[in-house]
């Protein structure tokens, strides 16, 4: 799995011009998911991004968590995070898994974010052409990925 988190002041995804789901602080997360995921890759995530440090304490120094400041999470789909782009211009995206496997996997992450957070995640719609909208505070961008644990 892929994830790409970026720490908001807000953040909002729409479908078909109706708002899905919005949030004010907290992150904004893009989740890829592959063929070969597991839960052991969702919980790997979702242990991180809950440990993550990356909101600022009273001394301006990225120190607490998202519980910390007591955030919202918003999750959006996103298979494009597994785009092959060596032959040509035009993107590959055989890497990203098929709805069969990455339904289950992405609903599954979801959910355990909103355990592990003590409250509900917003999320897009599998699979919808989205408009997403956020304001990136800092700005604060990090990539996450299971198969690349660094």
């Amino acid at each position: 799995m892929r994830i790409i988190i970026q720490r908001v002041t807000k953040a909002s995804v729409s479908i078909e011009g109706k708002t899905k789901s919005s949030i004010g602080r907290g992150y904004m997360i893009l989740v890829g998911i592959e063929s070969n995921d597991s839960s052991k890759d969702v919980d790997w995530l979702v242990r991180k991004i809950i440990g993550l440090r990356i909101f600022d304490d009273e001394n301006g120094v990225m120190n607490r968590s998202i519980k910390e400041v007591d955030g919202r999470i918003l999750v959006i789909s996103q298979f494009t995070l597994f785009a092959s782009y060596k032959k040509g211009n035009r993107p590959s995206w055989l890497r990203a898994a098929k709805h069969e496997i990455s339904i289950p996997l992405y609903e599954t992450f979801c959910e355990q974010l909103s355990i592990a957070l003590g409250k509900p995640v917003g999320t897009g719609e599998f699979g919808a052409d989205m408009e997403v909208e956020l304001i990136n505070d800092g700005p604060v961008t990090i990539m996450m990925d299971t198969h690349q644990k660094e």
